[in-house]
């Protein structure tokens, strides 16, 4: 239990927080519309559907608030850098914004369903035998007082839904949340980034459809001068005497004030705030000083722009205008703060990479001039789980794939430290794991691995880093090529004179021989690769971490971007 705090106490806390704040508005507000005197009549015409209607509403209010807030990557870049508490806490910004979008459309859905049944009660109390309590209530008030907003028994609702501004923008924030969740699953994120993107702008929509949604007051409630004037409870059964005795004047109603704006107009406002930085920085010059093509289609692109500065296992968001003036795509930085330019590794795997690949001259052998090369505006850099790398003396980094990009800006910024004798270097150990599919992939990356190699081995700490290379897929030949050359002194495959290892890593084992080598510090562990490896070395985290607290502790950390 005591392991699984570590890594997860303080998110877990934040959550239970976030639910109990769901809970209290729901309920707060259910008893208020379910009990509260002021509904009373409302209540006569629609029932308990009234209380299911407007709790969710309560709710999406306050849910609305949130949403913007982990997408801020500004201000959760400066409160990274100011709040060291909850540094972990901040990288899980997207988990956090899709619980609350999952909690804005069960709310949404309980909230429409509810409107339903509403509806419907106010259609058929409007066809009820007059003299009856539900057809008074009904026709009363022509001025603006009234309690049941459908005035006509022989109205269409259909027509409500389209003719009032409640039904129009409740039916656009509708479809719009319908199509923002159903094009932020992982599939079509991973396949079709470009209907991710532009669909996800349909938030805006969203939004102005929020804040008008309520201006209509259709849901309506005893004014409190009418109140003070005509009591419910004695009244309700002398409704065929109401004007005509002094206790039971006619009752008058009013419409709820909007109050959606009041929740969201401050997010909103850092959301516009945050949104005019980027726009800003977007347009501060970016040049291409290099292009190189690596095997497996990656492409590196290495730039320079004035005033940039970064950390290690930063990212940044690019645009190339010659492509897209409005998609923007997450790219890690590969390059070390040490260089005087910053990169990028690209693997082609889409339509704008592929894009990207061609515009830059991927696909072409003969050199391209710089002037040639297309303008390309760059917005970042933002921080990540990795830029806490150096915070533990032994780290475990863990890339699969294209994943490894994080890792060659910390190895790269380790190998300058070392080079130049950092005294403030606290780091001791690093263990590395890097798991592909293809050899190929190994090409680019083996470079930076044999220059770490040989400095260590000139400094006499070879053991400062462990490195494993694991190659997950190869056929026949392939496997008779590297038993051939088994025992040859360095790496068929990348040159380095740890030899690379066919399949997957046990990692049980792994955490034991780090657990036995380190036994009584706090071991940073960190992943960027897919989610069921996160799983995996999340539980090893947990299970690995001693009870004592003076013994060894793995905290894992993943980039989420």
């Amino acid at each position: 239990m005591g392991n699984w705090l570590v890594n997860e106490g303080v998110s877990i806390f934040v959550i239970l927080v976030w639910l109990g704040i769901n809970a209290f508005l729901f309920v707060h507000f259910f008893y208020v519309y379910e009990d509260g005197e002021k509904f009373f009549y409302t209540r006569e015409l629609l029932g308990s559907a009234l209380a299911w209607a407007r709790a969710p509403a309560a709710c999406l209010n306050f849910n609305c608030m949130l949403i913007l807030l982990p997408v801020c990557r500004n201000l959760l870049s400066f409160l990274r850098g100011s709040c060291g508490c909850c540094r972990r806490q901040l990288d899980r910004n997207i988990s956090f914004h899709k619980l609350v979008a999952y909690m804005i459309a069960l709310h949404t859905a309980v909230h429409i369903v509810a409107h339903l049944f509403n509806f419907e009660r106010f259609m058929m109390s409007q066809g009820y035998e007059n003299g009856t309590l539900n057809n008074i209530l009904s026709k009363i008030g022509n001025n603006g007082s009234y309690l049941n907003p459908i005035r006509d028994p022989n109205t269409n609702p259909t027509e409500v839904a389209f003719t009032t501004l409640a039904g129009l923008s409740g039916i656009a924030i509708t479809l719009a949340l319908i199509l923002m969740i159903t094009t932020s699953t992982e599939i079509i994120r991973r396949s079709y980034f470009e209907v991710f993107w532009y669909t996800h702008h349909l938030f805006v929509i969203f939004f102005v459809g929020l804040v008008i949604h309520g201006v209509g007051r259709i849901v309506r409630g005893q004014t409190n001068n009418s109140l003070k004037e005509h009591n419910a409870t004695f009244c309700k059964d002398r409704y065929t005497e109401w004007g005509n005795i002094r206790q039971c004047p006619v009752p008058v109603f009013a419409g709820n004030p909007p109050m959606t704006w009041k929740w969201v107009v401050g997010p909103m406002a850092l959301y516009v705030c945050e949104r005019l930085v980027r726009f800003w920085r977007s347009h501060q010059k970016v040049v291409i000083t290099k292009v190189v093509t690596h095997p497996s289609k990656v492409l590196e692109l290495q730039m320079k722009k004035r005033g940039f500065k970064m950390e290690v296992g930063q990212y940044i968001f690019v645009q190339c205008s010659k492509i897209s003036r409005l998609e923007w795509h997450p790219f890690t930085l590969t390059s070390s703060p040490e260089e005087d330019h910053f990169s990028i590794h690209v693997r082609i795997v889409g339509d704008w990479t592929d894009s990207l690949f061609k515009v830059c001259g991927g696909d072409q052998k003969e050199f391209r001039e710089a002037w040639k090369l297309p303008s390309i505006t760059v917005d970042g850099p933002f921080g990540t789980a990795s830029e806490d790398v150096f915070l533990y003396e032994t780290a475990v980094l863990v890339g699969a794939g294209i994943g490894v990009t994080p890792f060659a800006s910390i190895l790269k910024s380790v190998w300058y430290k070392y080079t130049h004798s950092d005294p403030n270097l606290k780091l001791k150990k690093i263990y590395f794991y890097w798991l592909c599919r293809e050899t190929s992939a190994f090409e680019w990356f083996a470079d930076l691995l044999q220059s770490l190699e040989s400095q260590m081995l000139e400094r006499g700490n070879a053991d400062f880093l462990s490195y494993n290379i694991y190659l997950t897929g190869w056929d026949e030949n392939q496997a008779t090529h590297f038993a051939m050359h088994h025992e040859a002194q360095t790496d068929v495959i990348t040159g380095l004179k740890q030899k690379t290892l066919y399949g997957r890593p046990n990692w049980e084992n792994e955490f034991k021989n780090i657990a036995t080598n380190h036994p009584s510090i706090n071991v940073g562990v960190f992943l960027c690769g897919p989610e069921a490896l996160a799983k995996t070395l999340n539980k090893m985290s947990i299970a690995h971490s001693s009870a004592d607290p003076r013994g060894v502790h793995f905290i894992f950390n993943k980039e989420n971007f």
